[in-house]
């Protein structure tokens, strides 16, 4: 019998997989459902740092009469804030009680404002971990790229003040130096690392003329964009955990992560599209493969293919279709 149990930010799962933070994440209803299905631990909802200043904002906009009283901002902004976090320390405390696997607090954040400091009520209400995503767009062209990255250290580094639960960060994928950027993290006391965020994307509709959301889902090729990374990284910044993330939506996809470096894959479009059945299915997927190739658990084939394990790194590193293009004129 295949052993699928690993560790991830130190906490014990019984499989490598975890349910991302999302609407499927958002409710102990909800995620005793994912416990059922076989998910081994679940990232809740993010609380959004953005979207509480956006409805400040709005709030303010819509009473034009206390826009000339700072202490009206002040109440609305306060009051907005502490209503969302009071919801969900409820979120964590209904599902710690409901259910046995591990639960990760999630934090959506653009700034190392005050707001950091509620991470410690969130590991008071029993989180088992907090997951920081992380996501600034620099629209100013004249902000250097060192500013931009100490950003997230500085998150990390504010909200490690404040808990001694473990702390991994969400990163995207536009960074200039991704092993860099991760290494940084480490050294700011992150336990792990989550490959990638999928960010919101923009498209325009050309028959409305007017800016509009691009596929919400991503799609199984999208693992393209993180095994080369997740195959470095595990390589080249030890003692970190990698959560591999988008474009995950079976069990293959999660044994060839593995087999790059990563401890588990977070889940979830797959979960959006073929509903919580799919856990079970990847997890037989799984188990069928390391039956193949007689691999007793986990560890016996993780970062078996990571960019230090293969007799040939450059595999990596190549950035042009050279071996595919050489023999189409053939």
């Amino acid at each position: 019998m295949a052993n699928l149990e690993t560790t991830y930010l130190g906490l014990k799962l019984k499989n490598p997989l975890v349910a991302a933070s999302s609407g499927i994440t958002n409710s102990a209803e909800k995620i005793k459902k994912l416990e059922q299905a076989g998910i081994a631990a679940v990232v809740l909802k993010s609380v959004f740092e953005e979207q509480i200043n956006n409805e400040v904002t709005s709030m303010l906009q819509q009473d034009f009469q206390n826009v000339g009283y700072p202490e009206a901002e002040d109440y609305i902004r306060n009051y907005l804030r502490d209503n969302t976090i009071t919801k969900h320390l409820k979120l964590i405390e209904e599902t710690k009680k409901a259910v046995n696997i591990p639960v990760i607090a999630s934090v959506n954040c653009v700034s190392a404002s005050e707001w950091t400091t509620f991470s410690k009520d969130f590991q008071e209400a029993g989180a088992d971990a907090l997951e920081l995503n992380i996501f600034y767009v620099p629209v100013d062209r004249h902000e250097k790229t060192g500013v931009i990255e100490q950003l997230y250290v500085d998150v990390l580094e504010k909200v490690k003040k404040e808990v001694s639960i473990p702390v991994s960060v969400k990163i995207g994928l536009y960074h200039s130096n991704i092993i860099g950027m991760v290494d940084k993290l480490k050294a700011g006391g992150a336990k792990g690392v989550v490959m990638f965020n999928r960010f919101y994307e923009p498209d325009i509709d050309l028959d409305k003329l007017e800016l509009t959301s691009s596929e919400i889902f991503s799609s199984p090729v999208e693992i393209r964009h993180t095994l080369r990374w997740v195959g470095l990284v595990s390589s080249e910044v030890h003692d970190i955990d990698i959560a591999a993330s988008t474009g995950i939506h079976d069990g293959k996809s999660v044994v060839k992560q593995i087999l790059a470096g990563a401890k588990v894959a977070q889940l979830c479009s797959t979960l959006y599209v073929n509903g919580n059945d799919v856990i079970p299915a990847m997890i037989a997927e799984m188990e069928t493969f390391m039956k193949k190739w007689n691999f007793k658990r986990l560890e016996d084939f993780r970062g078996r293919l990571s960019y230090k394990n293969i007799p040939d790194p450059m595999v990596y590193e190549r950035s042009q279709f050279m071996k595919y293009f050489s023999g189409r004129g053939k």
